[in-house]
C-alpha cells in the first residue's frame, strides 16, 4: 500500500470497469482501474498513454474476491488502495 492523497480525479469509465485519471496532492498522476474484482493503481508522469513508460508502474493492488465485477466507488477504491481521499477530489465526468 502506499500513503498518497488524492485531490482531483476524473471519472472516465463508469463500470466493466471503472477507472480514473487522478491527481495526487503532490501533482504526481494516477491511473485508477477496477475490473473482474482487481483494483490497480499505476503512476505515469500524465495522462497521456505515449508518455508511460513499458515498465510496472503499480503503486498499489488490490483483489475484492467479487470475481465478475466491474462497478466501483472512488471512495471504496481509495479505502480498498490504501489511497487518501480528499473531499474536494469529488469524481468529475
Amino acid at each position: 500500500m502506499t500513503d498518497m492523497t488524492i485531490v482531483r480525479a476524473v471519472q472516465t469509465c463508469l463500470a466493466c470497469p471503472s477507472q480514473w485519471d487522478a491527481w495526487t496532492d503532490t501533482g504526481q498522476y494516477l491511473y485508477l482501474r477496477y475490473r473482474w474484482g482487481t483494483g490497480t493503481a499505476e503512476a505515469f508522469p500524465s495522462p497521456d498513454v505515449d508518455t508511460w513508460p513499458d515498465t510496472d508502474a503499480t503503486i498499489a493492488e488490490f483483489d475484492t474476491g467479487r470475481d465478475l465485477d466491474g462497478t466501483i466507488s472512488l471512495t471504496e477504491f481509495c479505502a480498498q488502495a490504501g489511497l487518501t481521499l480528499e473531499l474536494a477530489a469529488v469524481p468529475e465526468h
